[in-house]
């Protein structure tokens, strides 16, 4: 068992293989809060945030999903994700070096079944015309996943 109460070894997972396991803990963790969340939302900014969360008093939270500390390196434009949400994380799963990630951030650590907030992420409140903007453009985009018009990316290698 790890800290998640799960079986299994992160490390054993090809890098690749990771991510769509944080994602669905991750969601099912802030679904069972009674947050809406949705994968693969894209900002005004033209940055696609991996999951934006909705919870039942209106708060965003933007979830960036790394599989690796390759992934986390690679990754320059996290930062621009802070304009969008009041709260910020980082999703990892339990084989991630934690300490590579950056300070003032949080962290949630996840597996396919189940994810645990390690670390709370610091709050900055979106003005309330920047949050009436989000919360519609993610309305819009759940209505036309919903729907079948707009179905989410495939998940990226």
């Amino acid at each position: 068992m790890d800290e998640l109460g799960t079986s299994g070894d992160a490390r054993t997972l090809p890098t690749r293989a990771r991510a769509p396991r944080i994602v669905r803990g991750v969601a099912r963790h802030f679904g069972d809060l009674g947050a809406a969340v949705l994968a693969e939302v894209p900002l005004a900014n033209g940055r696609r945030a991996d999951l934006v969360v909705l919870d039942r008093k209106g708060g965003l939270a933007i979830v960036e999903v790394k599989s690796g500390s390759a992934d986390l390196a690679a990754d320059h434009k996290w930062p621009d994700y802070r304009d969008f949400c009041d709260r910020f994380y980082f999703a990892v799963d339990i084989a991630f070096p934690r300490a590579r990630l950056p300070a003032g951030t949080g962290v949630v650590v996840a597996d396919d079944h189940a994810a645990e907030i390690v670390a709370e992420a610091p709050t900055h409140p979106l003005s309330a015309a920047r949050r009436k903007a989000v919360t519609l453009r993610f309305a819009h985009l759940a209505a036309r996943r919903l729907t079948g018009v707009d179905d989410p990316p495939a998940q990226r290698p």
